[in-house]
């Protein structure tokens, strides 16, 4: 991950809640520039620090915020939506039989992931956070409409219900490419960052 000084392209502007904690740390609580202006005059957010350049209309001009905070707080204690990602995220965009990413890199990748039931549909089987999991396609195609115990595939763990703060840990493991310098007092990676 690269820290960077120099405003990135777009001028996006990271979102934290009312405490100064991101809302989400993967994908990164960020707005872009655009929406974080209108929020502002909305005065639904304060802003926190602003990036050097400057917009204008024709009566009015301001520096483009890089990190605001909103106003009120957005309790994070409720239940994560149960989406193919969050599961990708709480599985940490591995295969939950073999263990291999979802693309082979050090960042978190999809293109070899995919949604299986552990206990298959047509035997009763859920869709739901405690039958489903990650997998990479070979062992989906392997496993098949068994069981892992039919097919010899054991879980690495067995699938849960994620609370918010559970994704929120798991997302601080899968930092961005880059991050602006006037972000980092405000958030925290598991890894080193790059200067």
């Amino acid at each position: 991950m690269q820290v960077l000084a120099k405003a990135p392209q777009g001028w996006p502007c990271l979102v934290l809640n009312a405490d100064f904690q991101p809302l989400s740390y993967w994908p990164l609580s960020t707005w872009p520039w655009q929406e974080a202006v209108k929020n502002v005059f909305l005065e639904r957010v304060a802003i926190v620090s602003n990036y050097e350049d400057v917009v204008h209309s024709p009566t009015f001009e301001m520096h483009v915020p890089s990190v605001v905070a909103l106003r009120d707080y957005v309790a994070l204690d409720r239940t994560p939506a149960f989406t193919r990602y969050n599961v990708w995220l709480r599985d940490g965009f591995k295969c939950a039989y073999c263990g291999a990413g979802g693309h082979g890199g050090s960042e978190p990748g999809t293109e070899r992931l995919t949604f299986d039931h552990v206990i298959p549909r047509r035997a009763g089987g859920k869709t739901c956070w405690e039958n489903i999991v990650a997998a990479c396609s070979p062992c989906n195609l392997k496993k098949g409409g068994r069981n892992p115990r039919e097919a010899r595939m054991p879980l690495r763990r067995p699938p849960q219900r994620p609370s918010m703060y559970e994704l929120q840990a798991q997302g601080r493991r899968f930092p961005p490419k880059f991050l602006h310098e006037s972000w980092l007092d405000y958030l925290y990676w598991d890894v080193e960052l790059e200067r």
